[in-house]
């Protein structure tokens, strides 16, 4: 269970009469969204579940103050009004944190509400534990989870809601949790969403994830959107009055509407294309809802985008047709991307009103509208694949979660097989994990394909439409490179068992070895010396020594150092060497002094403790900052907008250390710039005079490269902390002709 603060500015202050009123009130708003849900008998069975939580929180309040029951009543409100859920899932909801945090047990839920419910609050109980454990014990639970998906969707529909609602009553928790909470969110819970078909709250959940983990640049992206929106709905009315008068001139029963898009999805175009916010162009969509029969939907869709490319040129690339092929969300509409008014693109989706709602709604509203078994099949092999993947996969592994998400939670692709059969594989699949969805067998033979009747290598990255036929040999094997470059779970899975198994075979000459030296020395094969030459050697296990062993990797001559008492092997001690770590060469660089501490670490003491700045996002001072406690190289320090946080705080949320600057000028840190601007005479020795001359910053290196009018340079700079790089940037924008500087991450 999450406890989280709720969102509140003013101290809670409510008696306990005004505070049952409040649930009362909560309780009764529940029961008004259900109304067109609800059968006889089914209000007795709500305000039992009800009752029977209200009863079992009653002495628990969440971090503001506030009632605890008002959380379970609001995960039940998301799951009716958002997500579109029935009596059956509120009920479950209400209850979803009993069984984890009060006096009731599962068969208490079961006794009182049957097994249905009783099994989807089961399965909610041991999901709320998954985030919280080491990696493999995490994998393994995730797994349960996944089966108890595949069994009922609810259970991850009702944990959606949970956990969006903890998203959104998170702001006056402590940091190092709000980042943790995020993490996990954006790692996991929005991926899930996005695959349940639950755009909204995919992404809700991605912005509020930004707004804790890159709080300024959420500001910055919030304020822009607010201080252009006067401007941008004037630009939405302009571009949609031609097509709305044509649309009701056709006789069309339809609403068109703009829609600004997430905070979150800008800020990764503008992350990905390199542009400043002002060149993005798709901040907002276009939305045409069509109300049209069943049979004659795919038709008035057409006719719609045939208006709209009349008014204006599209751009044929951008054409998306989830008409012919739905995404196996449920997903159906058309989008295309056409050129607006004033030289601007702007998205249009076009959507029917039952379209609408899937996408809206997801699966529970997919449910709804199932009409055949073409329909439900989608869901159904998404569901199949993945019981197939956890039947296969080994539960020990750290990278299991990652592996599913890359299978299961990406946008897929649809390809074709040589009788013209649709296979649907993840975006980035390759033409050997098209091998391995047809059979094992023929994955593990495959040699090369045929792509649209070209020979293509087995790692030709696969695209929507294409025709694959497999070429096999019955020499071929797996080899470790194959890994490097499949996607899905089941291709992975199959190549590591047939790798471990080749390994087992080497590793048993390695065992031979060892146990002839071992005799020699009077020791024996036990588990306590094998986990003492695993530790020694920095092997990950028992197979991984003795297959080094085997291929010459470990030489036991190095046993020698050893000592053995009795049977058992005891290890050398270690030198202890203490160095003091230096920032890279910095001409000025002074020691510096003891007394001051550069980090203070928050844990278990705040006294000073050795770490290492991460070089994949290489911080500096004053940057927001989190430690790691990495396995063999001791305490690391990243930043929160590290390109690997986001694993890191969701995977490995125990061994994150709460961090923070503390102000030491004495030491220096080189981080990089880069400038673009008008290729101008003097401009180079414009920068260099302000950088080394104004400024007084050390440049460490600088590359400058001139074509067409524009210069592009790389500065390496030494600085003291983030203030003092942030007072260089602005310095630097403010020289005539430079458009833009960015920090970049130095290797």
């Amino acid at each position: 269970m999450d406890v989280l603060v709720e969102n509140t500015i003013v101290p809670y202050t409510l008696g306990e009469e005004d505070e049952k009123k409040l649930i009362l009130r909560e309780y009764k708003a529940l029961l008004r969204t259900l109304k067109t849900k609800i059968k006889p008998g089914d209000k007795i069975l709500l305000r039992h579940a009800f009752e029977m939580a209200a009863e079992a929180h009653k002495t628990m309040r969440r971090k503001s103050g506030e009632p605890y029951i008002l959380h379970p009543l609001a995960v039940a409100k998301i799951c009716v009004e958002e997500i579109g859920l029935g009596v059956r899932s509120t009920i479950c909801a209400l209850l979803h944190d009993t069984v984890e945090d009060t006096d009731i047990t599962l068969q208490d839920v079961q006794r009182e509400f049957g097994e249905e419910i009783a099994k989807i609050v089961d399965g909610l109980t041991k999901i709320s534990t998954v985030m919280d454990n080491n990696s493999s014990q995490q994998a393994e639970n995730f797994k349960k989870i996944l089966l108890t998906l595949t069994d009922d969707p609810r259970v991850i529909l009702i944990k959606l809601a949970d956990r969006l609602h903890n998203m959104r009553t998170m702001d006056s928790m402590k940091r190092e949790k709000q980042l943790k909470i995020s993490s996990e969110t954006v790692y996991v819970y929005a991926p899930l969403a996005h695959r349940m078909g639950l755009y909204n709250i995919k992404t809700e959940m991605e912005d509020l994830s930004m707004k804790y983990m890159e709080p300024d640049t959420f500001k910055f992206i919030a304020q822009k959107l607010q201080d252009t929106k006067r401007e941008r709905t004037k630009y939405i009315n302009d571009f949609i009055r031609p097509i709305k008068e044509k649309l009701e001139k056709t006789g069309f029963d339809f609403e068109i509407y703009g829609r600004p898009k997430s905070i979150h999805s800008i800020w990764s175009k503008i992350k990905k294309k390199g542009v400043a916010f002002e060149e993005v162009y798709d901040l907002f969509a276009i939305r045409i809802l069509v109300n049209a029969l069943p049979a004659k939907e795919k038709e008035e869709c057409w006719k719609v985008y045939s208006i709209i490319t009349d008014a204006y040129n599209p751009s044929p690339e951008r054409l998306r047709d989830w008409l012919s092929n739905p995404k196996s969300n449920g997903y159906e509409a058309l989008h295309t991307t056409v050129m607006g008014p004033l030289g601007r693109w702007v998205e249009v989706q076009i959507r029917t009103k039952r379209m609408n709602e899937i996408a809206e709604k997801g699966l529970a509203a997919h449910w709804k509208y199932k009409e055949g078994a073409s329909d439900e099949s989608r869901f159904d092999n998404w569901f199949a694949q993945i019981r197939e993947s956890l039947a296969n996969n080994d539960s020990e592994s750290i990278d299991f979660l990652q592996d599913f998400k890359t299978s299961f939670l990406t946008e897929e692709i649809y390809v074709y097989t040589p009788k013209g059969d649709v296979k649907m594989l993840p975006i980035g699949a390759t033409a050997l994990d098209f091998a391995f969805g047809v059979h094992t067998a023929v994955g593990s033979k495959c040699i090369g394909a045929k792509v649209n009747h070209k020979l293509v290598p087995i790692s030709y990255k696969l695209k929507s439409g294409d025709q694959i036929e497999i070429i096999t040999s019955a020499k071929q094997k797996p080899n470790p490179e194959w890994l490097n470059f499949v996607v899905t779970s089941k291709a992975k899975a199959k190549i590591k068992d047939t790798l471990k198994e080749e390994k087992r075979t080497i590793a048993e000459e390695g065992k031979y070895s060892l146990q002839r030296k071992l005799e020699g020395m009077g020791a024996s094969m036990s588990v306590p010396n094998m986990e003492e030459l695993c530790q020694y050697f920095k092997v990950n296990s028992t197979l991984d020594l003795l297959y080094e062993i085997a291929t010459k990797k470990i030489d036991l001559k190095d046993l020698k150092e050893f000592t053995v008492h009795g049977d058992k092997l005891v290890q050398p001690k270690p030198i202890v060497k203490i160095a003091d770590e230096k920032p890279p060469y910095d001409p000025d660089y002074k020691a510096p002094n003891k007394k001051d501490a550069e980090l203070i670490i928050f844990g278990e003491s705040s006294d000073r403790i050795m770490y290492t700045l991460a070089n994949c996002c290489k911080p500096i001072p004053g940057d927001d900052v989190f430690g790691f406690v990495t396995t063999g190289e001791g305490l690391k320090i990243h930043r929160t907008n590290c390109p690997n946080a986001t694993r890191l705080m969701a995977n490995y949320g125990h061994r994150i250390v709460k961090t923070k600057w503390a102000k030491n000028k004495e030491i220096s840190f080189l981080t990089g710039l880069k400038i673009i601007g008008l290729d101008d005479v003097g401009v180079i020795h414009k920068i260099t005079n302000l950088i080394s001359g104004e400024l007084k910053v050390n440049i460490s290196a600088m590359t400058i490269e001139a074509k067409d009018g524009i210069f592009e340079g790389n500065v390496k700079v030494f600085v003291h902390d983030k203030d003092e790089l942030e007072n260089l940037v602005q310095a630097l924008l403010a020289l005539v002709g430079i458009e833009r500087v960015d920090r970049y991450d130095i290797d």
